[in-house]
């Protein structure tokens, strides 16, 4: 199975009907054909060792505690794979952004199926994400999402995985939580360095169309089974969700939050909700963890796009207030509204870098010491919006963008257990400017597309259009 591509082969039922002679009923009969796993599956290229320790684990110094900083999130296409001089190039890139944190999903998002067949384990792709992580010094996190197909209703065996965006979200079974929680234990053992567990991605699979409502019970029951699971192969793991998406509406939808809302909009009451539950009936969590962007989901940036990043803010104080202060992650952020492809090629590079600096602020200053930036590269071209380097399928790539530039100086002057200082700023700069400091740097984001001439902690100095810059503080 190629791992880049999606392939279509979408579960089918069959439907079996009985007409009556003579009578106006219709009787249906449905039968459901599952093929479980069982010893006529294909296993070529499994293996039964699947928890059998992979590599050299090493854990880098610091990341003992429940937060790991700022980082990304690889995806697809990522430097583990391309052009030799390429991806050479990456790895250095990314090996001096010293322990940033890595995050890699079990299946889906460039890993392959990791249980085809139940008891039977294809982790080389895998294998190969943990030790790109390894190699340039990372701190290795994984999230607990997908499900083989078997956990699902879906087909065993090796070649069967249907990687239709539509199957790879479908959440398991409720009699597959305990496989998929051994699952996890079977990864967690396989690599004893990552320490730090994400359950589940956003809710897939678990919308209830009946009620209209998020499916809260069967995601927390999930989750704390997964928990219990991971605490047996070591207590000293840690356990974070529920990874939900912070979805926010116009003030005047029908679904909008009363109590949480802002000039960005108002938080869906149906996420909150869910949100409370899992809170609520959780078996344990070292951390908390959600994602979302500033616009709301009819793509509005409401007044505008570094106006809308104060939804972090709210959010992250919220959900803080919510859990008693549990240390808060950011699993994915956004700041630029899609187009109907999904990408996000609106901005100017420079922009888009202001906007994204306006956005980690926001999450800090609403409590979070731990996020990260989705998807590193596209699959090729040079062209690369966003992209924290450029491609690595050509040997020309591997460079690093402006992103990365922000994202690892961000990650190296704000750790975890940093200590925020306000810093003044004249009062006519204020309104035009984003402000982070500590007692060493200050972070400055000019939000106009203009130069000014900014105060700043007792400095006057020009900021151009959308300006990014870093002071030192005298100490």
């Amino acid at each position: 199975m190629a791992r880049h591509e999606w392939t279509s082969g979408a579960w089918r039922w069959r439907l079996g009907a009985l007409l009556g002679v003579g009578v106006a009923v219709l009787a249906l009969i449905v039968t459901v054909i599952r093929t479980l796993p069982d010893d006529d599956a294909d296993t070529a290229g499994t293996s039964r060792n699947g928890d059998r320790v992979h590599g050299t684990p090493r854990t880098p110094p610091g990341t003992e505690g429940p937060e790991v900083g700022w980082g990304f999130t690889h995806t697809q296409y990522s430097a583990d794979e391309g052009d030799g001089t390429a991806t050479a190039r990456a790895d250095r890139l990314v090996r001096g952004a010293v322990g940033m944190p890595q995050v890699q999903a079990l299946m889906g998002w460039g890993a392959d199926n990791p249980e085809p067949v139940k008891g039977r384990y294809d982790f080389a792709a895998m294998d190969r994400r943990i030790d790109f992580v390894r190699a340039t010094g990372g701190t290795p996190v994984i999230t607990l999402c997908c499900a083989p197909d078997w956990m699902k209703g879906g087909t065993s065996g090796v070649g069967h995985t249907d990687w239709s965006q539509a199957a790879l979200e479908t959440a398991p079974e409720p009699a597959h939580y305990a496989d998929f929680a051994a699952l996890a234990a079977t990864v967690a053992r396989r690599y004893p360095d990552v320490r730090h567990f994400l359950v589940w991605n956003e809710f897939k699979g678990f919308w209830n169309d009946a009620k209209g409502r998020w499916d809260y019970e069967g995601y927390t029951a999930l989750y704390n089974l997964v928990h219990k699971a991971l605490k047996k192969v070591d207590k000293d793991i840690m356990v974070g969700g529920p990874y939900l998406a912070m979805d926010s509406l116009d003030p005047r939808s029908e679904n909008a939050s009363r109590s949480v809302k802002g000039s960005w909009g108002a938080m869906d009451q149906r996420v909150l909700d869910a949100f409370e539950y899992w809170n609520r009936h959780r078996a344990g969590a070292d951390f908390v963890v959600v994602d979302g962007s500033s616009y709301t989901n009819d793509d509005e940036l409401l007044p505008d796009e570094f106006a809308a990043t104060e939804k972090f803010t709210a959010v992250g104080t919220w959900v803080r207030r919510q859990t008693g202060n549990l240390p808060l992650w950011w699993s994915e952020y956004y700041v630029e509204p899609a187009d109907g492809n999904d990408e996000r090629r609106g901005w100017s590079e420079t922009r888009r870098v202001a906007v994204q600096a306006a956005g980690l602020i926001a999450m800090a200053e609403g409590g979070a010491g731990s996020g990260f930036y989705w998807n590193p590269q596209d699959e090729k071209g040079t062209d690369c919006p966003g992209c924290l380097w450029t491609p690595t399928y050509g040997p020309d790539g591997g460079r690093g963008l402006p992103m990365f530039g922000l994202l690892s100086r961000f990650h190296r002057e704000f750790p975890p257990g940093t200590r925020y200082r306000k810093v003044p700023v004249a009062a006519d700069d204020a309104p035009h400017v984003r402000v982070l400091a500590t007692d060493r740097t200050v972070l400055v984001v000019n939000t106009l597309d203009r130069t000014i001439s900014a105060k700043v902690d007792g400095h006057r100095f020009d900021l151009q259009a959308y300006g990014v810059t870093w002071l030192e503080r005298k100490r």
